[in-house]
C-alpha cells in the first residue's frame, strides 16, 4: 500500500548532500503583549540572529467558527531592529471538514493577508508568513487545502509551515511541504509526564538529529526549531502528575504540591549544534529558537546563555564575590555570576580580617555562617540556592566591624 511503501522509503538510507560551516539563526518573540522588557530585547539585543520571527495572530475555534486574538505588534522595534521579518500565525485544532474555498479557508486567508498587509502599512516589509497549525496527523491533506488558500491570499510572499517529527511517517506529509514555500521542523515538546519520577525532556538530541536526516529525505529547504524555555510540572503529594506551569506569574499550587522544573539543556544543544556546524543536509537551512530571552523570565535562558549555544560552547557559570561597602565599618557580600550559564548549586565562602573585632552580621535567604575564629568565618549554602542567572548579583550575608578593616572572601 501506499503508506506502507512511503515508510520504506523514508527509513531506507539514502544518499543526501551533506554541508559544514556555520549556520544561520533566527529567533521567536512569542509574547502576547509587547512590554517594555519585550521591546527591549527585540530592539538591543538581536543583532546576532538572522531573523525575527513573531507572533502576529492566535487562532482557535469555537463550535467550528474561527476566533482570532491579534497581536499589538511594535512596529517600530521591529524596524528598529534591522532584522528581517517573518510574521507567525498559530491556529488551533480543528478535526475538519477542510476545504480550499469554503467560508473557512477563505477567513484564514484574508487573516493573513491582513497580518501581511498591516505590516507593509506600517513600513515593515515581511519576508515570509509562518503557519503553525495544531494539524492531527491524518488531516495533513486537509491543511493542504488550506495552506493552498493562504498562499493565494498573501501571494507573493513567501508561505513557511511548521512540522512535527511524528508527521515524517505520514505520507501526506510530502505534497503538504511541497506545496509550502519551505518548513521549520519543531524538534521540542514535553511529553505529558504520568509520575513526578519519569524522564522529562523538551528535546532529545539523539531523535532531533534523526528527525533532521528523515526530514532532509523530503527534498525541501527547512530550518529546526529549538527550545530554549522551561516548565514547571506540578505532582500532587502521591507523586501524580496534576499541571504544568509555563512563563508569567507562578502560579499557586495547592499545599502539599510537589513540583520539577523542566528545561532546555544548554549542554546538551550546544553539542547538536556543534555537531551540525560540523555536518548537516544541504536542507537544512539553519536553526531558529523558542524563544527571545527577555529581561525578568523565569523559566526562559538567558542571552548570554544562548550566545554560547549558538556557537556551540557549553555555557559555564563562573562566580566571583565581590565586597560591597556602604560604610566604613560595614561590608557585604555579594555572590555574582559573570559566566554564561545559570548557578544554582550549593556555595561556601571563606572569610578572613584582620586588627578588628566582627560586632554583628547576618547571612540572607538560603544562606548562614559561622565564626571559625575572632577573624575568620564560613558563608555557605546547605543545598542549591535560588537561579543565578549570567550577569546576576546576590548579597549573601553581611558583616559590622568594630573599625575599618580590609576583608578577604573567597569561594571554597
Amino acid at each position: 500500500c501506499a503508506a506502507a511503501a512511503w515508510i520504506a522509503w523514508l527509513q531506507w538510507p539514502r544518499p543526501a548532500h551533506r554541508v559544514q560551516g556555520p549556520m544561520p539563526h533566527e529567533v521567536y518573540v512569542w509574547q502576547r503583549a509587547w512590554s517594555e522588557p519585550v521591546v527591549t530585547a527585540v530592539t538591543q539585543e538581536t543583532t546576532q540572529f538572522s531573523r525575527i520571527v513573531a507572533l502576529a495572530a492566535e487562532v482557535h475555534w469555537e463550535k467550528g467558527e474561527p476566533k482570532v486574538v491579534r497581536v499589538s505588534l511594535d512596529y517600530g522595534a521591529l524596524r528598529q531592529s534591522r532584522r528581517p521579518i517573518g510574521l507567525a500565525m498559530r491556529i488551533g485544532m480543528f478535526p475538519g471538514p477542510f476545504a480550499s474555498d469554503d467560508p473557512r479557508a477563505r477567513w484564514l486567508a484574508g487573516l493573513a493577508a491582513s497580518l501581511v498587509g498591516e505590516a507593509r502599512s506600517r513600513q515593515l516589509e515581511i519576508g515570509e508568513l509562518q503557519i503553525d497549525f495544531d494539524c492531527a496527523e491524518s488531516k495533513l491533506a486537509g491543511y493542504a487545502l488550506w495552506l493552498d488558500a493562504i498562499r493565494r491570499g498573501v501571494a507573493p510572499h513567501p508561505v513557511v509551515i511548521t512540522a512535527l517529527p511524528s508527521w515524517l511517517k505520514r505520507p501526506d506529509l510530502c505534497p503538504l511541504v511541497r506545496a509550502a514555500d519551505g518548513f521549520v521542523l519543531q524538534v521540542h515538546s514535553l511529553e505529558r509526564p504520568h509520575r513526578i519520577e519519569d524522564d522529562l525532556q523538551l528535546c532529545d538530541p539523539l531523535r532531533a538529529r534523526k528527525a533532521v536526516e528523515r526530514a532532509a529525505r523530503l527534498g525541501r529547504p527547512f530550518r529546526v526549531a529549538l527550545p530554549t524555555y522551561g516548565y514547571v510540572a506540578a505532582f500532587d503529594p502521591g507523586g501524580n502528575f496534576v499541571g504544568l506551569s509555563a512563563e508569567g506569574p507562578a502560579r499557586q499550587w495547592p499545599e502539599g504540591t510537589r513540583t520539577r522544573e523542566v528545561r532546555a539543556d544548554p549542554s546538551a544543544l550546544s553539542g547538536l549544534i556543534r555537531q551540525w556546524t560540523n555536518d548537516r543536509p544541504e536542507c537544512m537551512q539553519g536553526v531558529i529558537w523558542y524563544r527571545l530571552p527577555v529581561r525578568g523570565d523565569r523559566l526562559n535562558w538567558t542571552l548570554p546563555t544562548l550566545a554560547a549555544v549558538m556557537a556551540g560552547h557549553a555555557p559555564e557559570a563562573d562566580l566571583r564575590i565581590r565586597l560591597r561597602r556602604t560604610d566604613p565599618r560595614l561590608v557585604e557580600l555579594e555572590l555574582c555570576n559573570l559566566g554564561t550559564a545559570d548557578h544554582n548549586a550549593p556555595v561556601q565562602i571563606a572569610v578572613r580580617w584582620e586588627g578588628a573585632r566582627r560586632v554583628a552580621g547576618d547571612a540572607f535567604k538560603g544562606f548562614d555562617f559561622r565564626e571559625r575564629s575572632n577573624t575568620t568565618l564560613e558563608c555557605w549554602s546547605d543545598s542549591e540556592i535560588d537561579r543565578l542567572p549570567p550577569g546576576a548579583a546576590r548579597t549573601v550575608c553581611w558583616l559590622r566591624f568594630d573599625r575599618e578593616t580590609e576583608v578577604n572572601a573567597q569561594l571554597q
